[in-house]
């Protein structure tokens, strides 16, 4: 396998760091010829001095007058919201690893798609929002390798059948830290409660996403997006345990699952060393030690993420924009403490009801949704309060 030069967009977040983790155990898979964060100047210069990439980015101007002076002789700087972007299309690269937290990973996506890049995707947003766009720039060559563990999880399954024998794909979810919650103690919970994962170690929106099954909502979509299979043949269990990552399900019948640790950089060595299967060093799986795997249907009323999905899914268009932006501008004031749990659900239900419904053609269209749909959401927490 040939070393590759790989573009680390997010490099201080947790996809970020957990992929130069992978890189710094298994350096023949590549080299991080870009790294490329948000405002976290110290850490960034930290992985500059180990990894010595020839391109550094930042999206905060600020910052980057921080950084700019600390940079070696010869490191290229690019500073401002489109960095990433511009930094995912260059020539020198091979593959970008996409773990840009939320919709800000869509244009960077699009730009590495475009250029023809082998993109290691942590972003599931920018498939839903721009799913349209991804596969009109997927002509250019370039191809998505999914690094969130369940898509990977998937891509994997589906190895062993033809897409006309898949039957139904299962993806599986932890249930976050709020699975046996009554509708009672939900309504009380702070975003610190939802922080605590059971499970998985992820940034801050992923894992509230993951207790109120917002993320789960968004995989159905991203995964009907990825493999080309509709909604009525997606299906969630949860899974608390997070050892079975998802499955694939066969018209014989037979159904294929993909085991590991609940460990990130499993799905993101997988997706650097691929075609090809090389030894890992993040820890095998002990089933003796794990003991029992178990499996139950999410709880649509105290968690309505799940149904609003598949609505989302099935209208299509603005739909799976607005679900994704009125979530995120929900979660954002749920961290803050000025809004309840279920107050993430009716905002997301309210945007969802409430956008302007209209086909989706540009990146422009999808800035317009985004944008109405995040003041829809604000409308209606202003009203909760």
């Amino acid at each position: 396998m040939s070393r590759k030069t790989i573009a680390v967009l997010g490099s201080t977040g947790s996809i970020g760091r957990q992929t130069l983790d992978v890189l710094r155990a298994c350096p023949e898979l590549g080299r991080a010829g870009v790294l490329c964060a948000h405002g976290n100047v110290e850490l960034l210069l930290a992985q500059v001095r180990e990894f010595h990439p020839e391109f550094v980015g930042i999206a905060e101007e600020a910052a980057a007058k921080t950084v700019r002076p600390y940079l070696p002789e010869g490191v290229r700087l690019e500073a401002g919201p489109q960095a990433a972007a511009i930094l995912a299309a260059l020539p020198e690269i091979d593959t970008v690893v996409n773990g840009i937290s939320g919709f800000a990973g869509t244009e960077p996506l699009l730009a590495a798609l475009n250029a023809g890049k082998t993109v290691a995707l942590a972003n599931k947003e920018s498939i839903v929002c721009a799913h349209k766009l991804v596969d009109q720039a997927l002509v250019h060559g370039g191809r998505i390798l999914p690094v969130d563990s369940e898509q990977s999880a998937l891509f994997q399954c589906l190895c062993g059948g033809t897409h006309g024998e898949v039957a139904r794909l299962w993806l599986t979810a932890s249930g976050g830290p709020f699975r046996t919650a009554s509708m009672e103690k939900l309504r009380v919970v702070t975003a610190q409660d939802a922080l605590r994962h059971p499970t998985w170690s992820m940034g801050a929106k992923i894992t509230i996403d993951s207790a109120t099954l917002f993320n789960k909502g968004l995989e159905i979509m991203e995964a009907s997006y990825l493999f080309g299979i509709e909604g009525a043949r997606i299906s969630v269990l949860v899974h608390p345990e997070s050892i079975v990552h998802s499955m694939v399900e066969f018209c014989d019948a037979s159904i294929l699952a993909q085991l590991a640790r609940p460990d990130m950089r499993l799905a993101i060595h997988y997706a650097l060393s691929w075609p090809e299967r090389m030894p890992s060093q993040f820890g095998a799986l002990n089933l003796a030690e794990v003991g029992k795997l178990t499996f139950e249907a999410p709880d649509a009323e105290r968690f309505p993420s799940i149904p609003l999905a598949y609505e989302a899914l099935a209208e299509g268009e603005v739909l799976p924009i607005a679900y994704n932006a009125a979530n995120e501008a929900a979660v954002a004031r749920f961290r803050k403490g000025e809004i309840g749990f279920f107050d993430i659900f009716c905002a997301v239900e309210y945007a969802m009801a409430h956008v302007t419904r209209a086909e989706i053609r540009t990146f422009a269209d999808i800035l317009e949704t985004d944008c109405e749909a995040r003041s829809l959401a604000e409308k209606a927490m202003e009203k909760k309060n």
